[in-house]
């Protein structure tokens, strides 16, 4: 597994083989999801539009975002609604604004109840665009008159002023009131002029004042994220990282899968290959205590990267391989007449094919099977029996796991001679047992007078 690509199927089996464990994983999620919402009060978020007529350029219309949500606007809208408990900070993090199609700002207020929303972006708006307009006329002191209407109002004096002056001048004709009383005449001019000019620059840029495009419409739901969305996000988290983690425990998997790295962890010959009928609950080891009970029920007392059991052939073909293993374990060993087979205790299928190995083998040689602890191997001393036979399944242990048996055995004093891979497959159904065909036999006519009294 930690060469293979991953693929859908390795996705599926995981699925497949660990649905109980992946199930409880997303309740969890769920639960810690629903914990984290309760953390958090309900958010509604309310929008008002503000419209900018006229021809505004792209970085014109970002400035105007960026004042929309400046602490200016923010904290005048704060001071204004008076909230108790909320900071000036906290306010400005719960106001935001973004550009939309045709000159549109879009300001938005977030709060704990809709009514409270809705003040907030209506609020915001108004104080924005009385904001924008000081700074568009070239003052930002909310107190004085700002703009073209300040203009117009000093003008106004200054005519006021000019007309005094002109009835202040001498009212004879003399030269000097006749030019006081021209040059005046020529101000006033001016500022006239001067005042049509700047309505027609206005005009013609083509921008007036902004408008608030009514009231917020009052939120109906929750802002996000709300509190099914963090349910079923949390679930989604855990249920991925179930899958990553499974997925990252197969890729860094050292059991060793290979024949020539099984022999050449023992540092023994291979005798051969064996298979073993799968059974639903063959290598599941037997529960002791309540955790093992409980990865049981789990369905975590088994491995899942384990691959499909392939096909195999009759119940003949499987003899025959024992029966070949057995004669080679003669040939390589003729003087040897009992022998230790060493099976892991919770390797099921060598078990089994332990047990097959021995019925076949028939006493010659004897053998007798000896189950050790894989994490701490120990293996009796050696008596009458002359060396060791090792069954174990392909990808169950590490090189160190099956080094440490093979120390374990020259411990003992035994010799390991031979090393035998068992292999779970997928046994043919039986064929129904096919009665013979009998015979039809033709019964042979009888007369119509069989059955009654003679002629």
């Amino acid at each position: 597994m930690s060469d293979d690509t991953i693929r859908l199927v390795t996705v599926g089996r995981i699925l497949r083989r660990r649905w109980r464990l992946l199930a409880v994983l997303v309740v969890v999620g769920a639960l810690a999801g629903y914990g984290v919402s309760s953390l958090f009060p309900p958010r509604y978020t309310a929008s008002a539009s503000v419209l900018l007529p006229g021809q505004w350029e792209q970085r014109e219309l970002l400035t105007q975002v960026e004042i929309a949500t400046s602490s200016s606007v923010v904290d005048r809208a704060g001071d204004t609604l008076g909230w108790s408990g909320v900071s000036d900070s906290e306010l400005r993090d719960r106001v935001s604004a973004e550009m939309a199609d045709g000159n549109i700002i879009k300001i938005s207020g977030t709060a704990d109840t809709p009514e409270r929303a809705q003040r907030l972006s209506d609020e915001v708006a108004q104080q924005f665009v009385t904001y924008a307009a000081r700074i568009a006329n070239g003052t930002t002191d909310p107190d004085g008159a700002t703009g073209p209407e300040a203009l117009r109002r000093q003008v106004k004096r200054t005519n006021e002023r000019i007309t005094d002056l002109a009835e202040a001048a001498d009212p004879g004709q003399t030269v000097e009131s006749v030019q006081a009383r021209t040059e005046l005449e020529k101000l006033r001019t001016a500022l006239q002029d001067a005042m049509e000019k700047l309505e027609e620059t206005d005009q013609a840029h083509g921008r007036g004042s902004m408008v608030v495009m009514g009231p917020s419409p009052r939120p109906t739901g929750e802002a996000p994220p709300t509190r099914t969305q963090l349910v079923g996000g949390g679930a989604l988290l855990f249920f991925v990282l179930a899958v990553v983690g499974h997925l990252a425990a197969a890729r860094v998997n050292r059991r060793l899968r290979l024949e020539p790295e099984i022999v050449a962890a023992l540092g023994a010959a291979l005798l051969g290959t064996v298979d073993v009928p799968a059974e639903r609950r063959a290598g599941r080891p037997k529960a002791r205590g309540a955790r093992a009970r409980l990865r049981r029920l789990l369905g975590v007392d088994t491995r899942w990267d384990l691959p499909v059991p392939s096909a195999s052939g009759d119940e003949a073909g499987r003899r025959l391989r024992y029966r070949r293993v057995c004669a080679r374990l003669r040939e390589r060993a003729p003087a040897l007449r009992r022998l230790l087979v060493v099976v892991p205790d919770d390797d099921e299928v060598a078990r089994r094919a332990a047990g097959q190995l021995a019925d076949e083998a028939a006493g010659d040689p004897l053998l007798r099977l000896v189950e050790v602890s894989v994490p701490r191997p120990m293996v009796p001393d050696r008596g009458t029996e002359s060396g060791v036979l090792v069954v174990l399944s392909a990808g169950a242990r590490t090189a160190e796991e099956l080094a440490g048996v093979a120390e374990a055995c020259a411990d003992g004093g035994h010799e390991v001679v031979g090393v035998v891979i068992a292999e779970a497959v997928r046994a043919r159904p039986a064929e129904p047992v096919r009665r013979p065909v009998e015979p039809v036999v033709a019964a042979a006519p009888v007369p119509d007078h069989a059955t009654g009294g003679s002629a």
